[in-house]
């Protein structure tokens, strides 16, 4: 009898390179990996780097939990010059004299985003409306009304550079976030406008760039470390074969500090499912291992 052959499992951390779409690296990754099974948590424009974190096998659907995880990113606002994209990859719409910008105008107008603001997706990103998403309807030329989101901003950070109209920023924000609309924003409450380039997104959670590897060298991490940020629930044998069956549990059953979702880990550590609560019970939303 021919053993079958098991399919890869686990978690990726990339450095998405310029020039590459989120889609462009997933299609890389399932060549590499050989298998179909691969996706990433959070879409990076093409032409921003950083952390880009890859679900392989049944380990794909993880990525619902690490998607919502808050961001860290680097990057250049460009005062004085609107783009059609909010980036540097569009064409320039408007320019606005802003020479005599200062570091404390810049400072003081960052903080009327930090905290929990109300956000309206530009059309050029991937927010689906009505089933279509954005971008696919400014590539007709089309714009259409976008309903603000609620997002939040913990860090705004920005410094300035040798280019007196431009200054480096740092931003630590919830899952959601588009930066390129703050730099516009902020532009915009300066008198004038401006758009981002250079982005980079140095962490997603507590996935950070020094762990991010080329996506020639990429490296398969076990599934356990996708859950690496919620609580670990270690459970005894008995019922690490009720969780391979999907079995709800009273809440009571688990020994647990903090909300779900949980990732329940056998005795060595390695990870059976995730589990959310449901009422007075918990229910698996991810099962990993095998009956």
């Amino acid at each position: 009898m021919t053993k079958a052959i098991s399919e890869p499992i686990g978690i990726a951390i990339v450095d998405k390179p310029a020039g590459m779409t989120s889609h462009d690296v997933v299609s890389k990754a399932r060549k590499l990996f050989g298998t179909r099974k691969v996706g990433h948590s959070g879409t990076l424009d093409p032409d921003a780097t950083g952390v880009l974190i890859l679900g392989v096998g049944r380990a794909t659907r993880l990525l619902q939990f690490l998607t919502l995880l808050p961001k860290s990113y680097k990057g250049e606002i460009v005062f004085g010059e609107h783009t059609s994209t909010l980036d540097s990859s569009g064409e320039i719409t408007a320019t606005y004299d802003m020479s005599d910008l200062t570091l404390s105008d810049v400072r003081e107008a960052t903080k009327n985003f930090l905290g929990e603001i109300e956000q309206i997706p530009p059309m050029v990103s991937a927010v689906r409306i009505k089933g279509k998403r954005l971008y696919e309807i400014a590539r007709e030329g089309d714009e259409i009304d976008r309903p603000a989101r609620n997002v939040r901003v913990d860090r705004f950070e920005v410094n300035p550079t040798v280019a007196p109209e431009v200054y480096e920023v740092f931003v630590d924000c919830s899952s959601g976030t588009f930066i390129r609309s703050l730099a516009a924003d902020l532009g915009v409450v300066l008198g004038g406008g401006a758009h981002l380039r250079n982005l980079r997104r140095t962490g997603v959670g507590s996935f950070k760039e020094n762990e991010a590897s080329q996506l020639e060298e990429i490296i398969l991490q076990k599934p356990i470390e996708g859950m690496r940020d919620f609580e670990q629930v270690k459970v005894d044998d008995d019922t690490r074969k009720e969780v391979s069956h999907g079995r709800v549990f009273d809440l009571e059953r688990l020994e647990t500090k903090k909300e779900g979702p949980w990732a329940l880990v056998d005795q060595s550590g390695e990870l059976l499912a995730v589990y959310k609560q449901h009422g007075e019970s918990i229910k698996p939303v991810v099962v990993i291992v095998d009956p």
